[in-house]
């Protein structure tokens, strides 16, 4: 009876353990369907077409205001992992000065970046101070004319 009992927590147990290691999917942005964002075409649609069948952009363009995007991602990630994109589409639909559509360009994942930091540091220019240097570098210049770090200031 004991070990029945010890067989099946132990099962239990390590269900348990590999649920936690289970992949999660996940979708973020707009749920783009093909062939509506297909059928948008230059000269023929305009803003409120293109809003009414595809909704609000994700987002507009920071330079040009006639420039809407709509992002689509999907992503899978393992246990604690850093999530990876499985698919991606980035529609964007540009618009001259009187709202009508003058291009639609649609992207994939070729475009997404993977960046790496450079090691524990970030290279800056400019001296080197110690931790010391940081922590009691103002010492003594507060009212003095003296800048932080030692240097004197010009006075007027």
């Amino acid at each position: 009876m004991k070990s029945a009992l010890l067989k099946v927590a132990t099962i239990a147990l390590g269900a348990g353990v590999l649920a936690g290691c289970g992949g999660v999917r996940a979708h973020r942005g707009v749920v783009l369907d093909q062939d509506v964002a297909a059928a948008i075409q230059p000269g023929v649609d305009n803003k409120d077409s293109v809003q009414k069948s595809l909704g609000r952009p994700t987002f507009t363009g920071q330079f040009d205001a006639n420039d809407w995007y709509y992002v689509s991602r999907d992503t899978q990630q393992l246990a604690f992992r850093d999530p990876s994109v499985r698919q991606q589409t980035v529609l964007r639909v540009r618009f001259d000065q009187a709202g009508n559509v003058v291009a639609v360009n649609k992207t994939g994942k070729e475009l997404v970046a993977n960046i790496d930091p450079y090691g524990r540091e970030t290279p800056t220019l400019g001296r080197r101070r110690s931790f010391f240097d940081e922590l009691f570098g103002n010492i003594g210049t507060v009212g003095s004319g003296m800048t932080p770090g030692g240097s004197a200031e010009p006075t007027q």
